[in-house]
């Protein structure tokens, strides 16, 4: 099964591919330089039942869409991540919006950054 990632920039994509994996999928120089996703990264996340699932990190910065969308093209399931202090931003409804035309419409989300949101908001929220 293949598992892509979707979300705003900045809301702890690979941060998240990388705590489950522990593969850094931002591997090109100017990923490094420049702190964000320009290319697509790849991982395997082997299971605790030996099962594989492979992860495709996507880009979030809406300039890489079309990276996205190459990314996205082949996933079976999303895994849409949203900062816990901001919420869902342009991106966020964006990739949505891109999946949703693909036909892949079944997902988890993981709100990253937790620890930063607004505790009245996350009463709220659930």
């Amino acid at each position: 099964m293949t598992v892509g990632t979707a979300g705003h920039i900045d809301h702890g994509k690979t941060w998240l591919v990388r705590a489950l994996t522990g593969k850094d999928t931002d591997r090109l120089p100017e990923e490094q330089r420049r702190g964000i996703s320009i290319d697509l990264g790849y991982a395997p996340l082997r299971l605790a039942d030996g099962a594989e699932l492979s992860l495709v990190d996507v880009p979030g910065h809406e300039r890489f869409v079309r990276t996205m969308v190459a990314g996205a093209t082949g996933i079976d399931l999303f895994l849409l991540v949203v900062d816990g202090g901001e919420g869902a931003r342009p991106q966020t409804h964006e990739h949505l919006a891109i999946l949703r035309l693909l036909g892949i419409e079944q997902g988890v989300v993981a709100v990253t950054k937790a620890d930063a949101a607004d505790p009245e908001l996350l009463e709220l929220a659930l």
